[in-house]
């Protein structure tokens, strides 16, 4: 019952998210479309080329990243994890910020900003197999993520210095803010390639997911691969993280807030988990993106909306929770 309210959320907030934006359209134009697509006028424009690829990438990008931070956040036991706790985000950064002063055009940026992403994660990876002590090789791979996510920033802001300061420099930094407003028909391809992929492999993996959030004795003891298990989620939600950045820019507190909000909704169970964190996942972003592009004449980049509203929500979250997050 649960799962069917927060459908029908997302088909609401989907339908407002049609008519809301600067050229408005109405039902009635939504309906003429749909009866007749190749005579709408502007409005069929308006809606094919801008505004239902905004909105089917926007969807895609909350999906994503709340289904790999509770991804995370089952496989690290802990309700603090985000997608970018092994360095994706800060590395696809670091990719774009490159990619967009070497002006290698949007294609460039999106694919370059992707295998950085993937490239960070490796290497932290790689760097906590090494480093491993003990029988705790999730906290050699959280802090190898932290180490990996701080070389990134600092080399964001090394290439921010070097920067032309009146075109390179704005374009870094409105493109590390996050927006959807890049979105076309080309890039929602690579995000419905990706995403899908990416949430059917955690999908498959949802019940070795709960018992990995038990802890790895536990999995182990109840015949569970630990070890190819974690690497097959780690790799599955960097995939998620990364493709969303790649085309979004660096969307903060989504993967955080909403993976929470679910299990307080839903319970731990990744079952329904994962479902539902693709649905408030992708409520949530088309909310933030309507308040985006409505709330004044210019757009207000969405990771300075998600900071400013996941942060208190998530501190509200954490205030009123009583019990243990699993």
């Amino acid at each position: 019952m649960k799962l069917v309210l927060l459908a029908l959320s997302l088909v609401a907030v989907t339908l407002a998210s049609i008519v809301l934006g600067r050229y408005h359209i109405s039902l009635h134009a939504w309906r003429r479309f749909l009866l007749d697509p190749g005579n709408g006028g502007v409005a069929t424009q308006v809606l094919l080329r801008v505004r239902l690829p905004r909105i089917l990438g926007g969807l895609l990008i909350g999906a994503g990243l709340s289904v790999s931070g509770a991804a995370y956040q089952g496989l690290f036991r802990n309700p603090l994890i985000s997608p970018d706790i092994l360095g994706a985000s800060a590395g696809a950064g670091i990719g774009a910020a490159i990619a967009i002063l070497l002006n290698c055009g949007a294609p460039g940026i999106q694919g370059i900003s992707f295998l950085a992403g993937l490239g960070a994660v490796g290497a932290a990876c790689f760097v906590a197999g090494r480093v491993r002590r003990g029988n705790d090789p999730v906290l050699a791979l959280v802090l190898s993520g932290v180490m990996m996510a701080s070389i990134c920033e600092a080399l964001i802001s090394l290439t921010k210095t070097v920067a032309d300061p009146e075109e390179k420099l704005p374009a870094i930094t409105f493109w590390l803010m996050g927006s959807l407003g890049s979105i076309n028909n080309t890039n929602l391809v690579w995000l419905l390639v990706l995403i899908p992929l990416g949430i059917l492999v955690l999908m498959f993996m949802r019940w070795k997911l709960n018992v990995l959030s038990m802890g790895e004795e536990e999995a182990a003891s109840l015949g569970v691969d630990t070890r190819r298990a974690r690497w097959i989620i780690v790799l599955s939600a960097t995939v998620l993280t990364t493709a969303a950045v790649s085309v979004s820019g660096m969307i903060g507190w989504v993967g955080l807030v909403i993976p929470h909000l679910a299990r307080m909704i839903v319970g731990p169970n990744y079952k329904v988990l994962l479902p539902a964190s693709i649905m408030l996942g992708g409520s949530y972003m088309l909310l933030v993106d309507d308040i985006s592009r409505s709330a004044m004449a210019n757009e207000i980049p969405l990771g300075i909306l998600t900071h400013l509203i996941g942060a208190p929500f998530f501190l509200y979250l954490l205030v009123r929770t009583k019990q243990g997050w699993a």
